[in-house]
């Protein structure tokens, strides 16, 4: 197997990075549920932030990360299919399932980018009292969806150039 290009390294460096600062965003998430629990639990206050925070924070994870989850192939799947054909068909529905969902991710990022824009132009607040910068929480979507589309292409790209195997399984590899 090759050695995959600079390029497709630094976009697999990239992933695996988001993917880390994932993980933190959702144990940041819990520590921030648990004092809010603290707070209103046991000290009687009312919480003012947290529940925004959270959920700003477990929507940047899921677009931040997805492009780790592509990498690790750790979304769900049913690889009977794949498992059941030829090395070539592998290759093949690899191919339109990668540039199908690339398109999906395509055109979503183009939406999103406006969307964004118009928050962070208008500088846009939460109603809470926290009032919190909506272009700050909406911009992990045009990022998230960015980066997974050059993680799709990395992938095509590998499968297509021989350098990883589509559905990382071998051609030996049948039901």
């Amino acid at each position: 197997m090759r050695r995959p290009p600079a390029w497709v390294r630094g976009v697999h460096a990239v992933s695996r990075a988001f993917g880390v600062f994932s993980a933190g965003l959702i144990l940041l998430s819990v520590g921030v549920i648990c004092q809010m629990v603290f707070v209103r639990a046991v000290l009687g206050q009312s919480s003012i932030w947290q529940t925004e925070f959270v959920t700003f924070a477990l929507i940047a994870a899921t677009f931040l990360g997805a492009p780790y989850i592509l990498l690790t192939g750790g979304h769900v799947n049913v690889d009977v299919v794949p498992l059941m054909a030829g090395h070539e068909t592998r290759r093949r529905m690899h191919f339109v399932g990668s540039i199908v969902a690339l398109a999906f991710c395509l055109l979503f990022l183009w939406g999103s980018l406006p969307w964004w824009y118009e928050t962070w132009a208008s500088n846009q607040t939460t109603s809470s009292i926290w009032r919190a910068r909506l272009w700050i929480a909406y911009l992990c979507v045009p990022v998230g969806l960015a980066l997974l589309s050059l993680q799709y292409v990395a992938d095509i790209y590998c499968v297509l150039t021989g350098s990883a195997l589509p559905f990382g399984l071998a051609p030996e590899d049948t039901l």
